[in-house]
């Protein structure tokens, strides 16, 4: 009986520490479109993920990249920052195989950003 016991507890352990390999891997390049204030604009961002640590750059104004911040994966959850003219502008979603949804909001900024964007992997 104790050794049954054992064994579950083993088994449960194992499970709980192999967790994050289950998340969902966003490395690569991923694209989409979002509405901006003169129309639809492109939106670019090229993810690099170890273990749960999110790092990597998103394309901003005039193309020129922005580097990510307080990136992290955690399951089908995505947190990651990018700055811009004294904001900090925070993407959060959700993955879905080859896509995302992601909302925005803006710190130090003029509120809310756009409606959720999608973002799809590049292949």
């Amino acid at each position: 009986m104790q050794r049954r016991t054992l064994l579950t507890l083993a088994f449960a352990a194992m499970a709980f520490a192999t967790a994050p390999a289950w998340a969902a891997d966003v490395t690569g390049k991923w694209s989409g479109q979002m509405s901006g204030p003169n129309g639809e604009m492109s939106l670019t961002a090229t993810f690099k993920q170890s273990g749960t640590k999110l790092t990597g750059t998103m394309d901003g104004p005039g193309g020129e990249p922005m580097q990510i911040q307080d990136g992290k994966v955690e399951g089908d959850k995505i947190v990651f920052a990018v700055a811009f003219n004294d904001m900090k502008i925070v993407h959060e979603g959700t993955i879905n195989g080859d896509e995302m949804t992601l909302t925005i909001k803006m710190d130090g900024g003029p509120g809310d950003g756009p409606g959720p964007i999608k973002l799809k992997r590049v292949k």
